[in-house]
Order: structure tokens, then C-alpha cells, then sequence
């Protein structure tokens, strides 16, 4: 029987896949030198940050309600968590052939197929969850504010010198923001079913277009830099 989706799960996606583009758009616009935006301080750089935020926040959630629904066992996980780091390596290898300076190591796919795995010991522990998460965070902030001179750590967050980069999502801090989702979902939705009752939006259009947008998350991601590249070609 096909598992139930919570509306308000896919449309918070869904918000986070419109801010994306929005981000994306702009930094495309700006980096190949069409308009001057500053995407990368200020209030945009808050903008990026608070997408990431919530994409990672959710990807917590999204796995407690895997495994509640389901039993889910580790192999699962790891399947998933492997399926994902592959796209990531797949990113990777696109930006080395057409952006070598800018290459993305370890970017928001890398973290996400990794944290799949890794976090399956926390999903049933949310106290175990919670503090690993704000733990988490707190040495990936004091790492940021270092540097070092070697790089084969910089998947866990040790920041190399003069990081060149399109995208770094390192695990610290952000797989702490992931468990915290653990976390959440473990206290919004117990065992799969949703403690707070929500009127049911979902069924309206304009809910329902963000709800599409944020169960096809994956899809759009890997689609829409290419798509928006394609149209500033057009135009530009």
C-alpha cells in the first residue's frame, strides 16, 4: 500500500525548491557577468543559507517517517544514501569538466547521501539525535573559522586554505541540522502519524503546484541549472 504523504512536508519542500531557483537564477546571472548581484555576502548569502537550511532540516524529518512507515532496515539506508553521493559524484565530475577552478567536492548531494547513512543509529534516539545535532554544529562554526593547509579532510569540515568552490556542504555543521530534522520528526510525527492535526491545503491548486515541486525535489535539482543555463544562452 503506498505510504501517505504529509502535505505541509512537501510544500515547505517545495518552498525551499522555489528559493533555490530563485538563489541559482541570480548567481548564474551574476557569475557570467550579465548583471553585478552580490550573492554571495549580505542578505542573499542569509537567502542561501536559510534554503540549505531547510532542505537538510527536512531531509531529517523525511528519514524518520522512512523508517517509521516502513521498518526500514540499514540496507535501505545505504542504498539511498549510496544513490545520492553517486549524483553528487556525477555534479562533481560535470563542474571539473566545465568549471575545473570551481569544482564542486563535496557539495549538498555529497552531505545528504552521506547523512543517510550515517544517521541511521540516531533515527529511533531523538534525545541521542538532538545532541549530536547542536554538537554538531557547534565544532562545524568553530572549524569554519579556521583554515588548513591540507584537504583530504575537507568532507568532514576542516576548511583548506583558499577554498575555491561552487557549492561545500561539509558534514560539519550541517549534518547537525539534519538531526536536528531527526529530531523534529520524531517528536511531530511519532511513529509515522502526525501530532498536530493540519487542515488538509494540499488539496488546493496553489498548494498543490509548491506540493509537486517538493516531491519531485531530487529531479529539480539535478535539472534546473541546465535549464537555466540554457535559457541565459538563449537570451544573452
Amino acid at each position: 500500500m503506498k505510504s501517505k504523504r504529509f502535505w505541509e512536508v512537501d510544500f515547505l519542500r517545495g518552498i525551499a525548491v522555489v528559493m533555490m531557483i530563485i538563489f541559482h537564477a541570480l548567481f548564474d546571472l551574476a557569475y557570467f557577468g550579465k548583471y553585478h548581484f552580490n550573492v554571495v555576502y549580505g542578505f542573499w548569502l542569509l537567502f542561501a543559507r536559510l534554503t540549505a537550511i531547510i532542505f537538510l532540516f527536512l531531509v531529517g524529518i523525511s528519514l524518520t517517517l522512512s523508517y517509521n512507515r516502513r521498518s526500514a532496515r540499514f540496507s535501505s539506508f545505504l542504498v539511498r544514501g549510496l544513490k545520492i553521493f553517486g549524483f553528487g559524484l556525477l555534479i562533481t565530475l560535470v563542474t571539473w569538466l566545465f568549471f575545473s577552478e570551481e569544482t564542486i567536492i563535496f557539495g549538498v548531494l555529497h552531505l545528504i547521501g552521506l547523512s543517510i547513512i550515517i544517521s541511521y543509529p540516531f533515527i529511533k534516539r531523538k534525545y541521542l539525535s538532538l545532541a549530536a545535532g547542536i554538537a554538531a554544529i557547534v565544532a562545524g562554526y568553530w572549524l569554519s573559522t579556521k583554515a588548513f593547509a591540507f584537504t583530504w579532510l575537507m568532507w568532514l569540515g576542516v576548511v583548506p586554505q583558499k577554498l575555491i568552490t561552487f557549492d561545500y556542504f561539509p558534514l560539519l555543521p550541517w549534518f547537525g541540522v539534519v538531526l536536528l530534522g531527526v529530531f523534529a520528526g520524531n517528536v511531530l510525527y511519532p511513529k509515522g502519524r502526525k501530532r498536530i492535526r493540519l487542515p488538509e491545503l494540499g488539496r488546493f491548486v496553489p498548494f498543490n503546484i509548491v506540493c509537486f515541486l517538493g516531491r519531485n525535489s531530487l529531479i529539480i535539482y539535478l535539472l534546473h541549472q541546465p535549464v537555466l543555463m540554457a535559457i541565459m544562452y538563449f537570451f544573452f
